[in-house]
């Protein structure tokens, strides 16, 4: 991936819980079909997730958005519990995929997570969805956590 064409799209959120609880958050199958995908983000069914949650590993999250079944897939390229991790994010069947990197820091009362996801510059029209659907999936996630 061409870093120079890129458009990063970056949210922070602070929680309410320990680094390694949000970490731990994006690795947990059963955890994701709550926050990330779901009736409490948008109207949707999560039909399967499945991990390898190790570098190299891979994941396919299915969902069926109105009437169409939708596989996320990517790779896990770094993983550095509970302060890092870095994932490729694409869609089935549609070329190219995108990064995106999560990173965790302790707070006194909580931690902080920054996601900075890079979009090719083919997909730049899609920066503010991109955000917006971010926020709110880490809006739910903290609900989740809290």
């Amino acid at each position: 991936m061409n870093t120079e064409s890129n458009v990063n799209v970056r949210v922070t959120r602070q929680f309410s819980v320990s680094p390694e609880k949000v970490f731990d958050a994006w690795l947990d199958p059963e955890m994701i079909g709550k926050w990330m995908f779901g009736p409490d983000l948008r109207d949707e069914e999560v039909l399967r997730i499945s991990l390898d949650p190790r570098v190299g590993g891979s994941f396919s999250f299915v969902v069926r958005r109105q009437g169409q079944e939708i596989d996320h897939v990517g790779e896990y390229l770094k993983m550095d519990r509970p302060r890092r991790l870095v994932f490729t994010w694409g869609v089935a069947d549609v070329e190219g995929s995108s990064r995106v990197m999560i990173d965790i820091v302790p707070l006194k009362n909580g931690s902080e997570l920054t996601l900075t996801h890079e979009l090719h510059s083919d997909w730049a029209d899609f920066a503010g969805r991109t955000k917006d659907a971010w926020t709110k999936m880490l809006d739910v996630l903290a609900e989740k956590l809290s």
